[in-house]
């Protein structure tokens, strides 16, 4: 019987690790013997590579080379694992922020098969010090609840949340389609709830129209 308390899951990408005991050598074969091109290589000395054949990649993990290893990048990592704890599923690996801007945790199944589950993270890296300076801003009153609302969400300051919003929306994605968004699906689905909480009722254009 399927669960009934189970999270809504959004899982953007699925990473089929495959374990190789040494990955320049194996970076060499995929390459060169599979016809494979190498995307990354992570880690001194190096514990992973990606791979991409075609619109496919792989991941090389190092490691002993039995059983199976799957990686799912989803919208909430400690959601879905307080969920698999609270069912009694083996964990690996602890639920932790990675120096590769993921925050995951592993879990295994009765057969032996791994399966590690993660979500983007944006704040690894060293400090960037900065000087903030005063910029009067005026909003239209219904959005300045959202903000406001939004920024306590995402446990930020209002002065964070705009810093975060600016610096995506100058980055072009889709091949100069759109830009970067800071939000995860599940925070684009409190947005729309929150759009109607405030009764926000006009358009991403509107604020071309907006008079006082």
């Amino acid at each position: 019987m399927p669960s009934t308390n189970a999270p809504h899951i959004d899982c953007e990408r699925l990473h089929p690790l495959l374990l190789v005991s040494d990955i320049p050598a194996a970076v060499d074969f995929y390459t060169n013997k599979l016809g494979f091109t190498h995307g990354f290589t992570w880690g001194e000395p190096p514990e992973m590579a990606g791979m991409n054949f075609g619109d496919v990649s792989i991941h090389l993990y190092k490691g002993e080379p039995k059983g199976n290893y799957v990686y799912f990048v989803v919208g909430d990592a400690d959601e879905l694992y307080e969920f698999q704890r609270s069912n009694g599923v083996e964990v690996v690996v602890e639920p932790g922020d990675r120096e590769y801007e993921l925050r995951d945790y592993r879990v295994k199944d009765p057969w032996g098969n791994e399966l590690s589950f993660g979500h983007y993270i944006q704040h690894v890296g060293p400090p960037l010090k900065i000087e903030r300076v005063e910029v009067p801003v005026r909003l239209e009153k219904r959005l300045a609840a959202l903000v406001k609302e939004l920024a306590e969400h995402k446990g930020m300051s209002i002065d964070s949340f705009f810093e975060e919003t600016l610096l995506h929306t100058f980055e072009v994605v889709g091949n100069n389609t759109g830009v970067a968004s800071p939000h995860t699906k599940k925070t684009h689905q409190l947005i729309q709830e929150l759009k109607k909480k405030h009764g926000i009722d006009y358009d991403t254009h509107a604020s071309y129209r907006f008079v006082e």
